[in-house]
Parts: C-alpha cells; sequence; structure tokens
C-alpha cells in the first residue's frame, strides 16, 4: 500500500529509548511497526478494524495504544519528547466554529402527522352529529 506511514530512523532513535522496558508478560512484536500502525491509524481517523495489514493484526495496534495510555507511558512520551507536559493550568476559552447536529434537529425529511396539530384542530370546525 503507498500511503502507509513509518516511522523514519530519525524519530525512532528519539522514540525507543522511552519504551517500557523489562514488563512481564509474552514478547512484544516489533515496536517500532505497531507504533507506526498507531500514528497511522490517528492520523486517518479510521476504525481499529481497518488498520492495514501491513503493521499487524489490528487488536495488537489497539490494545497496545490502550493499555500504554493507560500506563501513562504515551504522556511520558510526549513529555519527554516536547519538554512540556501538554497540560495547561492558565484560564482558556473554548469557540466552536461549527456544531454538529443529528439530521432530524433541521425538520429535514418527514411526513404529515397521523395526529393532526393544536393549530390545525383549532382551526377546524367543529364535528357535528347526526
Amino acid at each position: 500500500m503507498k500511503h502507509l506511514y513509518w516511522l523514519d530512523d530519525g524519530a525512532w532513535s528519539k522514540i525507543e529509548p522511552l519504551l517500557p522496558r523489562g514488563r512481564r508478560g509474552a514478547h512484544r512484536v516489533d515496536d517500532r511497526r505497531v507504533i507506526s500502525g498507531i500514528i497511522h491509524m490517528l492520523k486517518t481517523g479510521a476504525r481499529w478494524r481497518d488498520c492495514p495489514a501491513a503493521y499487524g493484526p489490528y487488536t495488537t495496534i489497539y490494545n497496545r495504544y490502550h493499555r500504554w495510555g493507560q500506563q501513562g507511558v504515551w504522556f511520558a512520551i510526549f513529555e519527554a519528547l516536547t519538554g512540556q507536559s501538554g497540560v495547561w493550568g492558565g484560564a482558556g476559552a473554548i469557540d466552536a466554529t461549527h456544531i454538529k447536529a443529528h439530521r432530524s434537529a433541521a425538520g429535514g425529511k418527514g411526513g404529515t402527522s397521523s395526529r393532526p396539530s393544536a393549530d390545525r384542530a383549532a382551526a377546524a370546525p367543529p364535528k357535528s352529529t347526526p
């Protein structure tokens, strides 16, 4: 596949010393391949299940991402590479330039209601009984 992301030697040389070592459990598969797969999936925004086979099984990619996230490994790597914690304690403002709404929120496609609305019921003349 031509649009796969692979860590280059410079990036890998910075990340490799920061990876956890000597942990119990099964022997880890190629870290560089798995981390490249994680970065690829985060960049594309695709489902984990759609991870290209070149990175290995998608379950391995997701499990490594999830476990290291819970253990704080990604935070430590980010902090070591940037020199910042990534946590900002100052005041901030959030501005959303767009808001997603459900398709039915705009009134979209719909049919006539089976029961009359209050306006139509009030405007209709009273029914006469025979």
